[in-house]
């Protein structure tokens, strides 16, 4: 899921760190468990504040 994510950070030239405070989270915590692979599976809800965040469809996300 990352590197999808990865993907469109580059894309859009935006940090993690600035992705977390585009979802309104007052911590990355989240955002580097992601990335570190500590989680597996994401929310739907953390995947709606992602895509959100970046502008994009969750349909970004799905595994094809």
């Amino acid at each position: 899921m990352w590197s999808k994510i990865q993907k469109i950070l580059n894309e859009q030239k935006i940090t993690a760190n600035r992705l977390s405070v585009l979802m309104g989270s007052k911590n990355n915590t989240t955002i580097y468990a992601l990335k570190n692979g500590e989680i597996k599976k994401p929310s739907f809800e953390l995947m709606e504040k992602i895509a959100d965040a970046l502008e994009v469809s969750l349909d970004e996300f799905r595994t094809k």
